[in-house]
């Protein structure tokens, strides 16, 4: 299995990350890699994130990085 982050501007165009991932084995591995780079992201012009599985998306709709966003 391969977990990738899909990167994405507020309209939802694709956006180049400011920071490079990999490919990711483990769900777990992927979401501590966003943890831990979300400010570097949105700071490069990412503001929200999807994650696939295998190019299917694990989260219904994409990921806010602004922190006022979080419930």
């Amino acid at each position: 299995m391969a977990w990738t982050w899909r990167f994405e501007t507020a309209d939802g165009a694709e956006a180049a990350p400011a920071v490079q991932p990999e490919e990711f084995t483990t769900q777990g591995d992927a979401e501590s890699w966003i943890g831990e780079e979300w400010k570097a992201l949105l700071e490069g012009g990412v503001d929200q994130v999807r994650l696939f599985e295998d190019g299917t998306e694990i989260y219904a709709g994409p990921m806010s990085l602004h922190a006022d966003a979080e419930g």
